[in-house]
């Protein structure tokens, strides 16, 4: 039988966070009796990532970017909701269940969001939080208008859109929110944005300036595959 959730932690060098954050997911879901699989996805880590991770399966892929683990993870699932989650626990595990009770039939992709009321970001550097705007600009007027924050890394499908979504899906690079969505939309499956309550955690794997210019290229490509009839 399938579970109710599956939670896809994707993971690079995080041998050092895994446990913690794991530990915290493991009381939460028996406390909350949530049923659930975890699925850490080791994206070619060069520590011992895959070895530290025993509350959870692990799926092991080549280093080439968050969008192809999320993509494998996401792929393969076997919950009703499918949700891609930080392994940083920058989010509070108290949104799992919030989440997955807004997936509906109405509601197949529920996304967090730093931005809009409601929202809260605890110790952003303003530099990460201004750039971070400035590419939001450029992904609503190319991509997905009307997103505040499509990067944030706690997103919920349900399992037929995951499915529909990340077989289509080709950007391994962490421009692969914006191409998410894009996707989403041009099959019709509705995006309800919840704020959250985000926490912002050091030792980032996004190196801020290349890392932006590679997801601005990202979200050009997103057009270009769209006009080119690559998603089709």
């Amino acid at each position: 039988m399938s579970p109710r959730l599956s939670l896809i932690i994707p993971a690079y060098n995080e041998q050092a966070r895994l446990p913690y954050t794991l530990s915290e997911l493991e009381a939460y879901i028996c406390r909350e009796q949530i049923d659930c699989e975890v699925v850490v996805v080791d994206n070619g880590s060069q520590d011992a990532t895959s070895a530290v991770v025993q509350q959870a399966s692990v799926l092991r892929t080549d280093r080439r970017g968050k969008g192809c683990a999320v993509r494998s993870g996401a792929l393969a699932a076997h919950g009703d909701v499918v949700l891609f989650a930080d392994a940083d626990l920058s989010w509070s595990v108290e949104d799992l269940p919030r989440f997955v009770d807004l997936v509906d039939d109405r509601t197949p992709i529920v996304i967090g969001s730093r931005e809009g009321i409601g929202a809260r970001r605890i110790g952003e550097p303003a530099y990460r939080h201004l750039m971070g705007r400035a590419f939001n600009r450029v992904v609503q007027a190319l991509a997905v208008p009307g997103i505040e924050d499509s990067q944030c890394g706690f997103k919920a499908f349900r399992a037929d859109a995951a499915r529909a979504i990340f077989r289509r899906q080709r950007i391994d690079g962490f421009g692969f929110d914006v191409e998410v969505l894009y996707l989403a939309r041009r099959l019709g499956f509705s995006v309800q944005v919840v704020p959250l309550r985000w926490e912002h955690k050091s030792n980032s794997r996004v190196a801020p300036i290349r890392d932006t210019l590679l997801m601005l290229s990202d979200v050009v490509w997103v057009r270009v595959n769209g006009w080119r009839g690559a998603y089709d």
